[in-house]
């Protein structure tokens, strides 16, 4: 196993590493370390975010700085004031012994007269994002006539963000005898043109293969119809307990609506966004990285740039319009050598979408179900009775006060305790989770076999000729006080009968309650029907409508 010993780093470093407890490079470390102490070539380093690029292009420019000059000696360029700022403080830890050498971030959104003043005293390496990077260029503020090293940290993620025009109006400033490195996720079209024009037989270096997931990712999803989107998110998060993550939507305006209606239904969460002020996006970010939000809403623009090393989870409540994208978002989680999940809530239409990201990342993808009420009921409530198993009791048992609690419950037997303490707990899943529809779409696997539902198909003797519609059908299940509430999925409406699907379950229950009966004078026939849920459409009928009489408030998240 390879230590930072023997990577060439002085004793200074070293001595940072060793407070830091860093011990073995991570591949990307181990690799362009050397290349950078040794060579004075250009690099292009490929690597997943969260893989510890930023030590793998700072420290060897560190060991190399001329320690006591004023002169600026390299500049890191990266996409957002966030990872701006925290490239900037893991520097100042690298650089904690190395006395003499100087570094500071300059950023948008923040007062350019205090940037302005700590450049005039003396910079050896700046971090920027290309915008107040080019404005401090203009001002004649910023002169990188002298530097050696010339960082482009997620080149990818600031070309996307449209930075082309800064980034070349920054090149171009830069002496021709400059070392470039340029780090990248991806190497796509745009990044290559900038290797192209601006880098000179450059020194590649892979870590995995190109556009490939992270290994610790595992990716999951959910078909649903799209008016259930909000509220299969919201039995998802239920079921994950503990979850710490961000959400993805596409617009800004879905990314407020989803964040102000989970916040409604009490889930510690915030909205990310580019109509967030950059003093919001501060505080929100300092609230994110303690925890003390655990879901960021957020659009792909405003959370680039986030580098936080322990996210459990990053949903997507949309997949993203191009499928690259998608490798941003899961890399956000499964980093420094931990697992992760990357949930996708898709509808029926994007099942290939699921095989073409399977075939960039891969990866295989798992098929889950929405979580039921009963589902959530049990995972809540075993993640409780973990959490008291767990409990330290050793203060508590001391107080004063706990024998009169403890005499006080012996009133109560020990079933009917338990009962009430669960019940206490868990009163708003009891009373939110009116809506007890099955909320999984019917799906097709890759090759066109149907995938298990767990739905069986019912024919009825009752069609549009008897004035049977979707309304009907509803009015015809819910008058009948046994089958109230049952999840009614696909729905095919003919002429002289009506076929639809329940879950499995239920079938035989459904059967005895209506056959028989009437319905405006007609006795009704229903059946179990040979073609299932998986019956054609008839562009004629109004089918896959799936709903359900609803009552009370709908969800809410189980404290």
């Amino acid at each position: 196993m390879t230590t930072f010993k023997e990577l060439g780093l002085n004793s200074q470093i070293m001595k940072s590493l060793d407070d830091l407890g860093f011990v073995s490079p991570w591949p990307i470390q181990e690799k362009a370390i050397p290349f950078i102490l040794q060579s004075n070539k250009d690099l292009i380093a490929l690597a997943q975010n969260g893989t510890g690029k930023t030590a793998a292009f700072s420290l060897p420019i560190l060991n190399q700085i001329k320690i006591n000059e004023k002169d600026l000696q390299a500049i890191i360029l990266c996409p957002t004031r966030e990872l701006c700022i925290q490239i900037f403080q893991n520097i100042k830890k690298f650089a904690h012994y190395s006395k003499g050498i100087t570094v500071t971030p300059v950023y948008g959104g923040a007062r350019i007269g205090l940037q302005i003043n700590s450049l005039k005293s003396g910079i050896n390496i700046v971090v920027g994002t290309p915008g107040r990077v080019h404005d401090l260029i203009r001002r004649k503020i910023l002169k990188l006539q002298s530097i050696k090293w010339l960082v482009l940290d997620e080149a990818d993620e600031m070309l996307d963000m449209g930075f082309k025009d800064d980034l070349d109006a920054i090149l171009e400033q830069t002496p021709k005898t400059r070392q470039t490195l340029l780090f990248s996720a991806t190497m796509n079209k745009s990044v290559q043109s900038i290797a192209r024009q601006y880098m000179d037989e450059a020194q590649e270096i892979r870590i995995g293969e190109k556009n490939i997931g992270a290994e610790k990712v595992t990716h999951v999803y959910y078909v649903i119809h799209v008016r259930d989107r909000f509220e299969a998110l919201k039995r998802i998060l239920d079921y994950l307990p503990g979850v710490y993550g961000i959400l993805f939507c596409r617009t800004r305006k879905e990314t407020q609506i989803v964040a102000d209606k989970l916040k409604q239904a009490h889930y510690d969460t915030e909205a990310l966004h580019g109509d967030i002020s950059q003093s919001m996006r501060t505080k929100i970010m300092h609230r994110f990285k303690r925890k003390q939000v655990r879901l960021l809403v957020a659009t792909d623009v405003a959370a680039r740039g986030i580098d936080v090393s322990n996210l459990s989870h990053v949903i997507n409540y949309n997949l993203p319009d191009q499928n690259e994208v998608y490798t941003h978002r899961s890399g956000r989680t499964g980093r420094a050598q931990k697992s992760g999940v990357s949930i996708s809530i898709i509808t029926p239409r994007e099942i290939q979408r699921i095989k073409r990201l399977e075939n960039i990342i891969g990866k295989k993808f798992e098929y889950k179900k929405v979580p039921n009420r009963e589902d959530i009921f049990r995972k809540q409530i075993d993640n409780f009775l973990t959490e008291i198993e767990t409990t330290d009791i050793k203060e508590m048992s001391n107080e004063r006060y706990f024998s009169e609690v403890v005499d006080r419950l012996k009133k109560i037997k020990k079933e009917d305790l338990i009962k009430q303490f669960i019940a206490l707990k868990f009163k708003y899943l009891i009373d939110g989770y009116k809506d007890t529809r099955d909320l999984n779409a019917y799906i097709k696997a890759f090759g066109g076999d149907t995938r298990e539902r767990d739905n069986v198909g019912l024919k009825i003797n009752l069609g549009k000729k008897y004035g049977f519609h979707i309304k009907e059908l509803f009015t015809l299940i819910n008058s009948n006080k046994n089958l109230k509430g049952i999840g009614i999925g696909r729905i095919n409406l003919m002429s002289e009968y009506s076929i639809f699907s329940v879950d499995k379950n239920r079938v035989d229950e459904v059967i005895e309650n209506l056959k028989g009966t009437n319905f405006r004078g007609r006795k009704i026939d229903i059946v179990r029907s040979n073609i299932g849920a998986s019956y054609p459409r008839k562009r004629r009928g109004r089918t896959g409508r799936g709903f359900v009489q609803k009552k009370g408030r709908g969800l809410r998240r189980i404290k």
